[in-house]
């Protein structure tokens, strides 16, 4: 059985189905048609995460500020060629959804767009990045579920920038293992020390205060 998780109030019935739990279950058909049903209210958004549709508010505006930042300095490395930085835009993985703070995708993504035109292929993301969400189910999320699930769809590199990890955190992780949803390869950091993107069309990317702002004071 499966159920909406949601940080904010949002009427939507629970999703159940008796198989929920067998091989060859339609449960996520079913989170597939339900997620596309729903009409949320502004500053909300939806996301199917390992057989649940999670509903969390739109970043805080540090939230924002971070993502912004990571985003032109991504335009900026990538200097107009074959890649782009995106943001607010689905990325599609066998019935799941995300929607990441940034990704970078073809240029030209329109061979990589789903048929129904809802979002991207996470076949062609090669980069994902999550400015973790505060409280527990958004730390969770970020951290875990999140991390799981790009690893299972392959994606090559995940970027974590954490507000609450100790005095700031950011986590680069890359070759990712599908078959156990783990990546292999994971560099963590803390606010004030530089890491640098290991692979892929952002390699050398810096991420430093620039981006992330000092150490906090927590």
């Amino acid at each position: 059985m499966t159920a909406l998780a949601q940080e904010a109030p949002v009427t939507m019935p629970e999703i159940t189905t008796p198989q929920a739990t067998k091989p060859g279950s339609d449960l996520d058909e079913v989170l597939w048609q339900a997620w596309k049903a729903m009409e949320l209210p502004e500053g909300l958004r939806a996301e199917i995460i390992e057989g649940f549709i999670e509903v969390s508010p739109t970043g805080r505006f540090a939230h924002g500020q971070i993502a912004n930042r990571l985003r032109r300095a991504i335009d900026k490395h990538l200097d107009e060629g074959e890649w782009a930085a995106y943001q607010d835009i689905n990325v599609v993985h066998n019935r799941k959804v995300w929607i990441p703070d940034c990704f970078i995708a073809p240029e030209d993504p329109e061979e990589h767009v789903t048929d129904d035109g809802i979002g991207i292929k996470a076949s062609a993301v090669q980069l994902i990045v999550e400015v973790v969400s505060p409280g527990h189910d958004g730390i969770e999320r970020d951290r875990e579920r999140k991390r799981r699930a790009y690893a299972g769809a392959g994606i090559p590199v995940y970027v974590l920038i954490d507000d609450y990890d100790g005095h700031g955190t950011v986590t680069v992780l890359a070759t990712p293992r599908p078959d156990e949803a783990v990546y292999t390869d994971v560099h963590r950091v803390a606010y004030g020390i530089d890491v640098i993107i290991p692979e892929g069309p952002a390699k050398g990317l810096v991420i430093g205060e620039a981006i992330t702002g000092p150490p906090r004071n927590t």
